[in-house]
């Protein structure tokens, strides 16, 4: 039947007249004129322009650098009508391989052999759509498509906002003035012209002859929306070759008889082809703006390896990535994370996600032909929304066909919105909701990105969608009564000046405080988001879990190592970024781009929230938190993007505990930002055990230096890191009392520097160098500086390899000191012979304390807990067999001094100690320490 119906202007050539020899001399010389030549650089440069949201790839980016074909697969209109038993973009697989085309053979003849003329190009949105338009058009431009020498794109956005009447010639010189000299031999010779119109669902067209007159003068002024239908119908310009972007829902506007080739972009529906996008996406020059080329390098095929690895596990990660949408908030999500340098961050999240959305709907209306023209994004965030919002509240992810049915259809009451629903199903479904990979549940729906469900949620609850039965009536109530009684009362002035009817006005008047009472009420729901997002910022059942940037982190790249099945449900979803998001969303920047997309959240709305949450969520931000759950809670100030708000939350921390979280640059980055909005000193910032380098410390610098209690043990800071630590201690404003940097790989060169440090410096009271790789060269650098110094009073240097020699000139240094009054030497190499010329000056010092073993003479020493006890904290990141040696000489000493004393009372105590380093030996040894 298709081989032989109409097949999109497709005609019998015979009846047209043949060109002649001058007309082809002619086209010759159009096709190489000038003219042809500047309308090709004038589109390659607009239709190479990238948004400002491609900008952070790197200078180098562009279309054709990064560019991946998306899956084209011819289809028919009978496949396009017939109901599809799956959803999801997978079942796209399972089509014949024979089926696929690629974009260069569209026009090449059909099945029956006739030359194809007319082609529909469809796909969902996010399938990459514009984006195919946009590489075939700078592929054009730069002569790799010869079989057409002129192409001509015009939006159907901007048709659809002129109903002047234009002729074709005038419409295509107004918009390319650069064809002025090839529009007059349009139709009169045989150039090859193609014609792309992009979006044809944005107007609204009528085939009907009724509707619209037939017209085949290219100079003859019609509405725009005649010469799409003309070109369609091949009565004007029949030989001009026409590619139609569109919707699905929209594809039957265009009657089959004038269609020669339907064509449906499936995405990448090979992990090969997501492989590829990410490989070039990401290892683009410049893309991590760093100036070690090769560290960053490295860390580029890094984030692709593992990339790839979580993939090839075929989770649900991969069935998101069949929308090249994805693909680009997947490729911007790992930047973000991982090349984010500047202090404050030059994006947030919640700006990603609502940038993402803005790329794919663009303010576009659900549907061109309905009354209400509500648009795509605004039915989103009331549908799709509610069943998030839902979801989240619920913590749950997967979602039955009854749950659907609740949101979307259970107040569908007039036609209109049935075919609203028609056509969100048709077009927008697939983007947000898939059908769930996991065994065991391929009949429930997930999002298609996680994240996406609480962007969402925290969108349905920010524009006021969850409102009870009451609150809706009381609005529309209002609105109601609030006109009329406005109207009311100037008509009824006008006639109480002549008739004596001065109560009507009263009541009236009366009438006016009803409006003002719901405005009380709609400040009451205003209230509820505050109390909302206090509520689930600080939900204490999500206290230790991984903060969220690590979260979002693992569902994009997995876990290494031994872990549960990646499509295996946890036990307890966790939506902590959910609030955030909320907060995120409120921030001007995002509410300006969610305007342009039809959402609006009025200025007033969001200076309420803010008001209402300083009484819930600074208040709730005091109490002590985990270092995980105070990440998530400085990112979430980071996201608001409120100044004022940050620094009268920031004011309120006196002590900043991040240990063991990983301080990856981007968290450095946002610490700095947050507690850069105050200038007010920090009694304690806790970084240890964070993956602290070189480049941490110097994005923390403006924080470190008002920190007077500063833990940076077990971070791997080299020499490196010393360095900048040196330029901290000796800057004028540094007010540091107290620094740790146990356990680091500190060596004689860091010491080096951390010895000018002490020699300058006049905040220092308290250093710990426990375990830093010192030796006796640096232990001597040290003391050759120390005596410079006027304020230090504690120094500890134990776990150093010192021998007698060192530890002898260290103590020897201190004696002499003014304010330094204890030294830790424990677990050091020291002799018999060392201890006992130790301890003599320890009985001959003058306020020096060295703490070298657990026995002072013929008694146990006043620090034996404290020496224990740091060996206990210490022993995961200690060499076992080498403690194992120490504390069996700890126990010998303990025991020979022991058995000199005759006096009950310290014998005992010698007892108890030697119980707790028998359990800690024993502990060792058994491995259960």
């Amino acid at each position: 039947r298709s081989c032989v119906r109409y097949q999109g202007g497709s005609q019998d050539h015979s009846v047209q007249p043949r060109p002649s020899r001058h007309g082809t001399s002619q086209l010759r010389n159009v096709a190489s004129s000038d003219a042809i030549k500047k309308h090709q650089k004038s589109l390659a440069a607009w239709f190479s322009h990238q948004p400002n949201e491609e900008r952070q790839f790197g200078p180098s980016f562009s279309l054709d650098a990064v560019h991946v074909d998306p899956v084209i697969r011819e289809s028919s209109l009978e496949q396009i009508l017939k109901p599809s038993p799956d959803l999801t973009i997978q079942h796209q697989l399972q089509q014949s391989c024979s089926q696929v085309i690629s974009l260069q053979n569209l026009f090449d003849v059909d099945a029956c052999g006739r030359q194809v003329k007319n082609v529909v190009l469809y796909g969902t949105v996010g399938t990459g759509k514009s984006t195919l338009i946009k590489k075939l058009v700078v592929d054009w431009c730069h002569g790799r498509l010869p079989r057409f020498e002129v192409v001509i794109p015009f939006s159907c956005e901007d048709l659809s906002h002129s109903h002047a009447p234009i002729s074709l010639r005038r419409l295509i010189t107004k918009k390319y003035q650069h064809l002025r000299d090839v529009v007059p031999v349009l139709g009169t010779s045989n150039l090859k012209v193609l014609f792309i119109l992009n979006g044809l669902e944005r107007l609204s067209l009528d085939f009907r002859l009724a509707g619209t007159e037939l017209c085949c003068d290219p100079s003859e002024p019609v509405p725009p929306s005649a010469i799409v239908v003309n070109l369609l119908r091949k009565y004007l310009l029949p030989e001009a070759s026409i590619i139609v972007t569109t919707r699905p829902s929209a594809v039957r506007r265009i009657p089959g008889k004038y269609v020669g080739r339907y064509a449906e972009i499936c995405g990448f529906s090979d992990t090969n082809l997501q492989k590829m996008y990410f490989q070039m996406r990401l290892s683009q020059p410049g893309c991590s703006r760093e100036s070690s080329v090769g560290s960053s390098s490295g860390e580029q095929e890094n984030l692709v390896e593992m990339l790839s690895r979580n993939l090839e596990r075929h989770n649900q990660i991969a069935a998101a990535c069949f929308l090249p949408s994805y693909c680009w908030l997947v490729c911007t999500t790992l930047h973000f994370l991982y090349f984010s340098r500047t202090v404050p961050p030059s994006q947030t999240l919640t700006g990603i996600y609502t940038s993402f959305l803005r790329l794919n709907f663009s303010g576009e209306v659900l549907d061109s032909t309905d009354s209400t023209k509500i648009s795509m994004m605004k039915y989103v965030a009331k549908t799709v929304g509610k069943l998030a919002y839902e979801g989240v509240m619920s913590r749950k992810t997967c979602f039955s066909e009854e749950d659907l049915q609740q949101c979307f259809e259970v107040e569908m009451k007039t036609e209109s919105e049935l075919n609203l629903l028609e056509v969100f199903r048709s077009d927008v479904f697939r983007f947000f909701l898939t059908p769930c990979v996991q065994p065991g549940k391929e009949h429930t729906f997930v999002f298609t990105i996680p994240a996406m469900q609480e962007y969402l949620a925290a969108l349905y609850v920010v524009l006021g969608e969850k409102k009870t039965v009451v609150q809706r009536l009381g609005k529309e109530l209002s609105e109601v009564i609030g006109k009329v009684s406005e109207d009311a009362v100037i008509l009824l002035n006008i006639i109480s000046k002549v008739l004596p009817l001065r109560f009507l006005p009263v009541f009236f008047n009366l009438l006016k405080i009803f409006p003002r009472y719901f405005s009380r009420l709609s400040g009451k729901g205003r209230d509820a988001i505050a109390h909302t997002m206090a509520e689930e910022l600080f939900k204490e059942e999500d206290y230790y879990n991984d903060d969220v940037l690590d979260q979002i982190n693992f569902s994009i790249l997995g876990v290494e190592g031994p872990m549960r099945h990646p499509d295996e449900a946890s036990e307890d979803e966790v939506f902590e970024l959910f609030p955030i998001f909320m907060g995120g969303i409120l921030s001007r920047r995002n509410r300006a781009i969610l305007e342009q997309l039809g959402c609006s959240i009025k200025n007033l709305a969001a200076f309420e929230i803010a008001k209402a949450m300083k009484k819930t969520v600074i208040r709730k931000g005091r109490r002590g938190l985990p270092p995980s759950e105070l990440m998530d809670y400085l990112f979430f100030l980071h996201e608001f993007q409120n100044e004022r708000f940050t620094a009268e939350a920031i004011r309120s921390l006196r002590t900043v505990n991040l240990s063991s979280v990983k301080m990856t640059p981007l968290k450095c980055s946002v610490l700095a930002s947050v507690m850069g909005t105050t200038c007010h000193e920090v009694e304690e910032l806790n970084l240890s055990s964070c993956n602290l380098d070189t480049r941490s410390l110097r994005i923390l610098f403006p924080v470190l230096l008002r920190c007077k209690a500063l833990h940076l043990q077990l971070n791997s800071l080299g020499s490196d890191a010393c360095k900048e630590i040196r330029d901290l201690l000796l800057h004028d404003k540094c007010v540091v009392s107290s620094l740790r940097l146990a356990n680091n790989p500190v060596g004689e060169q860091g010491a080096q520097y951390l010895a000018e440090a002490l020699a300058g410096n006049r905040s220092l009271t308290h250093l710990s160098l426990l375990h830093t790789a010192l030796g006796d060269q640096g232990v001597e650098v040290i003391a050759q500086h120390l005596a410079e110094n006027q304020h230090l009073q504690e120094l500890n240097l134990g776990y150093n390899s010192l021998t007698d020699t060192a530890a002898l000139r260290v103590v020897e240094v201190a004696k002499k000191h003014s304010t330094l009054d204890k030294v830790h030497l424990y677990f050091n190499d020291i002799s018999e012979e060392g201890k006992r010329a130790l301890h003599n000056l320890r009985m001959d010092r003058d306020g020096v304390r060295a703490l070298v073993f657990l026995t002072a003479g013929t008694d146990v020493s006043d620090y034996w807990s404290h020496i224990l006890s740091v060996v206990q904290r210490n022993l995961p990141f200690w060499d076992r067999e080498r403690v194992l040696q120490h504390l069996t000489l700890i126990l010998q000493d303990l025991e020979s001094s022991r058995r000199q004393t005759a006096n009950p009372w310290r014998k005992a105590k010698f007892l108890r100690v030697e119980s707790e380093v028998k359990k800690m030996l024993g502990k060792l040894q058994h491995g259960t320490l």
